[in-house]
This record gives structure tokens, sequence and C-alpha cells, in this order.
């Protein structure tokens, strides 16, 4: 189900709801560059799981509104706005890749609303002390960041002229970060129905402009506004030791920092491989047992 809900500042939010309408709540937030119809558990797990699964576009992104100079803490106003008008008093979150610091502010910041978040294949800060934060990154990221560093117009030329490339033809993104892929990522993109995912995500994200994934990228390169080590809600961090789109050594870095978090690696693993475990993600979210992990994620992908 598709709906619009509106912040106090009179900005748009397009929100997608799937699952079961009666189902616990989950917040999913969606990665860099993506899109409320980014990849999601099927619909039958999450019926099976008694889910009700909100995932909107952060500003900028498909059909929300843009909101100049935001930060990564300012994605807790909108989930609060998404929240109210869906009488929802306590959820879950979880984020992947670049909806991960937004799901960490969540955490830190609505300590009062939020049950447990999960974290996929996140980035950290890029002010990490003792973090070499492009160690182990693909050139393109590297690039994309250090654009970022360089200041918004020279960012902003470089992604526009992307997303009109990937706006013409959804596949260019793929085809772009093929030569960053490892085996891993290789088999769960080659999955023909996560590729369509992909393909719908990365289309509805850039529909009308580049801007949700400039916003972004500044905002990972600023301070993100908000303590890690305020949190106080239980946290899982999940990642593929093999990643080279935001390395590992990030989630190690965060679980030093994050009180009472669980960083679950993989050592063969990924990460598009972050997809597969999303269903394992969302039985912890709801899972009554504090420190409660499910073994099948510490599986090795297949």
């Amino acid at each position: 189900m598709h709906t619009d809900v509106y912040t106090s500042d009179g900005r748009r939010l397009a929100v997608e709801i799937t699952g079961d309408p009666q189902g616990s709540p989950v917040f999913l937030l969606h990665g860099t560059p993506g899109s409320r119809l980014g990849p999601t558990p099927r619909p039958m797990e999450l019926y099976h799981q008694r889910v009700r699964l909100i995932s909107y576009d952060r500003p900028g992104y498909g059909r929300s509104d843009r909101l100049p100079n935001r930060q990564v803490a300012h994605a807790t106003n909108d989930v609060a706005a998404i929240a109210d008008t869906l009488a929802i008093d306590r959820f879950a979150v979880v984020g992947r890749s670049g909806g991960g610091p937004h799901a960490l502010a969540c955490a830190a910041l609505m300590p009062e609303r939020v049950t447990r978040v999960a974290v996929l294949v996140s980035i950290a800060p890029r002010d990490a002390d003792g973090l070499d934060w492009f160690a182990g990154m693909a050139t393109s990221n590297v690039q994309e960041y250090a654009h970022a560093l360089a200041g918004p117009e020279k960012l902003a030329a470089s992604l526009r002229e992307r997303s009109a490339a990937i706006r013409a033809d959804p596949r260019r993104l793929l085809t772009q970060l093929r030569c960053d892929l490892t085996e891993s990522d290789r088999r769960v993109v080659a999955d023909a129905r996560i590729r369509t995912m992909l393909m719908d995500n990365y289309r509805e994200a850039l529909r009308v402009s580049a801007d949700g994934w400039v916003d972004d990228a500044l905002s990972f390169c600023a301070p993100w506004g908000f303590s890690l080590d305020s949190i106080s809600v239980p946290v899982l961090l999940w990642h593929g030791e093999k990643d080279v789109f935001a390395p590992v050594s990030h989630t190690r870095w965060l679980a030093d920092r994050i009180p009472g978090g669980t960083a679950v690696l993989h050592p063969r693993a990924a990460h598009f491989a972050s997809l597969r475990v999303l269903p394992d993600v969302v039985s912890w979210l709801l899972s009554r047992r504090r420190q409660s992990v499910p073994e099948i994620m510490w599986r090795l992908v297949r």
C-alpha cells in the first residue's frame, strides 16, 4: 500500500507499507541510492512473521520532497511523522547500507519509541577516531565521498551525470558496480527477483533528480547529529567481511562504541548478501530476548 505523509514543515514523504496490516511495525530504511521500493522480504514471509513493514523515500529520493542541508539525525523527525500519522507508538527499525546511519539516529534519539535496531553493512562517521575510513573501499565509493568532501557543487555535478544515465537504464548502476562485486555479491544479484527489485529501486530513487543521493553523501561526511554512546536500545550490526562498498572495519568500529551492541560478521559474505538475511534480522527485531541472535545468521552465505 502506498500513502503520502506530510511533515510539520509541509514536506511530502512517500511511504510504502507491506506485510500484515495488523502486524508488529518495523521501519526499513533504504540504502544509497535507494527508495521505498527497495528489496524487502517476500510478502508471505512478512505475513508469516506478522510484520507490518514500513519504508519511505528519504528526502530528495523518489516522490519525497527534498530537505536541503539535512543531517543524518533529521531522519528521526521523518520516521516520527510517519509513525504518528499511522498511529504507531512503538516500533523497530532496520537500516541497510546508507540506511544504517539513519537507523542508528533512531536508536540514539528516539529510545522511548524504538524497541530494537538492526544495522546492515553500514558505514561509520567520517570523523571516526582511529578508523582508516577509506581502507578497503571500492574506487567508485572513494571517488563519491572525495567529491562530497570537496564540496556540494562537485559532488552534485558528478552524481547528476550518473543518475541521468541510470534513470535512462537502471541496469547501468549494477553494470558500473560489477567490477567491484565479489563472487558472493554476484550470486545474490544473479537472482532474478532481487535484480528486478534493485532495478525498480534505482529507477524510483532517481526518477526526478539526484538530490537524495547528493544529500545522503554530504550528510555522511558531516557530523551526524547524535552520539553513539547515548544509544540504550538493543542494536544488531551485521556485515559481510568481503564488503568493499562499506568495509567491515566500519562495523567493527561501530560495535566497539555502541553500548550493548551485538556484531555478526560473515567471513565470506559481502555487501548484497545483507538482502538475504533480512528475514532473520526481522525475526531478531521482534524477539523478546534482549540478546537473541538467530543461529542462521552465523552460517556462511552460500
